[in-house]
């Protein structure tokens, strides 16, 4: 879980699963829209170190060896205000495609 707490106040808990599966990187989200990619197999994924990037956001080092995608703060802010309809949206698409999460 990553805990994001912004200055009004505001908390998100972010699973791992979640950050993996909805990584901002072009691994994830294709290059354009519509090139998006389901990742699947992530229920147990561990982040081995977060790095700053600059002011910007961090970068997450998944213990599963996916380190691309860089987190802007703006990004977890979205994921968090999104997080209950991306993650229905998600168990849908693995569901419809006949993936698991482990």
């Amino acid at each position: 879980m990553l805990e994001v707490r912004w200055t009004d106040g505001t908390v998100y808990a972010l699973p791992l699963e979640y950050l993996r599966t909805h990584s901002p990187s072009a691994e994830v989200q294709g290059h354009g829209p519509g090139q998006e990619v389901l990742v699947a197999g992530k229920r147990n994924v561990g982040v081995d170190s977060i790095e700053p990037v600059g002011q910007y956001g961090i970068l997450l080092r998944f213990d599963d060896g996916h380190q691309t995608g860089i987190f802007s703060w703006d990004t977890l802010a979205r994921l968090g205000r999104d997080q209950t309809r991306n993650w229905s949206n998600y168990l849908d698409a693995l569901q419809r495609a006949g993936l698991a999460r482990d």
